[in-house]
């Protein structure tokens, strides 16, 4: 593969990514699937297919994982000429009765989302919990794919990507994976792993396997990569949080497409996070898009942001995950609206700790400067 090759075709190499996205423009963000807004995101996907809103939608994206109270739930849609022709979960709750549950509701919802061509869809009897996951994570899947509108759309198309992108950790059996990549004008440049198993025989399996893991992704381009012989657990962690991280390259690049058909000039190609901030009036596309940082981990759980931007601007900002159990609940409760209201009002991650809740508030705010880098301000 070229360096010169967008990286969109480069990520084509994998069975599980994003290529080229013309991305659906009617489509809402929303957090709350139930809301009118994914319901029209039904509508939307049809009259792309039937060409009303622009080029057809093809390709595949992983929303975001959302967790239940009996674990996480994560879907992957792959969608040809405008229309969902495939959903998957990438995570599901497991263990006891949920394995039972997991494999009665699962299947269901996949289909649900083929025919609703949506988020909106019913919750399977008996399956509450797995079925308000799998909702979230399905329209974070339709957000993803709005965020990149314009991906391949007039000047678009040459787009050059660059910067450091760090997928969603991957829950496994014997801990969490994050995978980190370096994109240098398209083309993956490096690899690592924030965080992988460890203690025990995780220790000598995590230090075989992820060396490999890191060269397979540079030499291939793709999440398209073997597991590792002994270490099957670390590689499909290792390769869910990899497709994360593409995704929210070619969320980048999308960004960045939008902005070009609505400024004068092309805009500039996205720069490493700790140099990606534009000085006010400096004509540079303003980032668009909805954008979720990385998890962190607290002493008391893990804390992690989504934030919608608009015209460079912070419009939205809310918890995917935060500490709860005992008495954080109450902490999580009145600290959380505070930090998401504070984000909006300062435009940044500079803001003020909660009172009572210091260690919630450092996780969030770190988790929304992780998120503040992906949208490159």
């Amino acid at each position: 593969m070229k360096k010169s090759h967008p990286l969109r075709r480069v990520v084509l190499a994998g069975a599980a990514t994003v290529s080229g996205i013309v991305l659906l423009l009617s489509l809402k963000p929303s957090s709350d699937p139930g809301s009118a807004q994914a319901a029209g995101a039904g509508a939307a996907a049809q009259e792309a297919a039937q060409g009303g809103a622009g080029a057809a939608v093809s390709g595949a994206i992983t929303g975001d994982a959302s967790q239940t109270q009996y674990g996480a739930v994560q879907v992957r849609v792959t969608v040809s000429n405008g229309k969902i022709t495939k959903a998957e979960t990438v995570q599901a709750p497991k263990g006891g009765q949920s394995d039972r549950i997991t494999a009665d509701a699962v299947p269901e919802l996949n289909q649900a989302a083929l025919t609703a061509q949506s988020a909106d869809i019913d919750a399977v009897s008996g399956a509450t919990f797995t079925s308000e996951g799998y909702k979230k994570s399905l329209q974070s899947a339709i957000d993803k794919m709005k965020a990149s509108a314009g991906a391949s759309q007039g000047a678009a198309g040459t787009a050059q990507v660059s910067g450091t992108f760090e997928g969603d950790a991957a829950q496994t059996q014997y801990g969490a994976v994050q995978v980190r990549i370096t994109v240098s004008n398209n083309q993956i440049t490096k690899a690592e792993t924030v965080q992988a198993p460890k203690g025990g025989q995780s220790d000598r399996i995590t230090a075989d396997a992820v060396p490999k893991l890191n060269q397979a992704v540079v030499t291939k381009q793709s999440p398209d990569i073997d597991v590792v012989s002994g270490a099957t657990y670390t590689s499909t962690g290792y390769k869910q949080s990899l497709q994360s991280a593409i995704d929210k390259a070619n969320a980048s690049a999308g960004a960045q497409g939008s902005g070009a058909q609505e400024g004068s000039t092309a805009p500039e190609a996205p720069k490493a996070p700790e140099a990606s901030k534009a000085p006010e009036g400096s004509g540079n596309a303003q980032a668009g898009g909805t954008f979720t940082g990385e998890a962190v981990q607290t002493e008391y759980g893990t804390v992690q942001v989504r934030i919608t931007v608009s015209g460079g601007k912070i419009t939205k900002a809310e918890t995917v995950q935060a500490p709860k159990g005992g008495q954080s609940d109450q902490i999580t409760a009145n600290a959380v609206p505070k930090l998401n209201q504070a984000a909006v009002a300062a435009g940044s991650a500079d803001i003020d700790a909660v009172s009572g809740a210091t260690y919630t508030s450092g996780g969030y705010k770190e988790s929304l400067q992780s998120a503040l880098d992906q949208a490159g301000g």
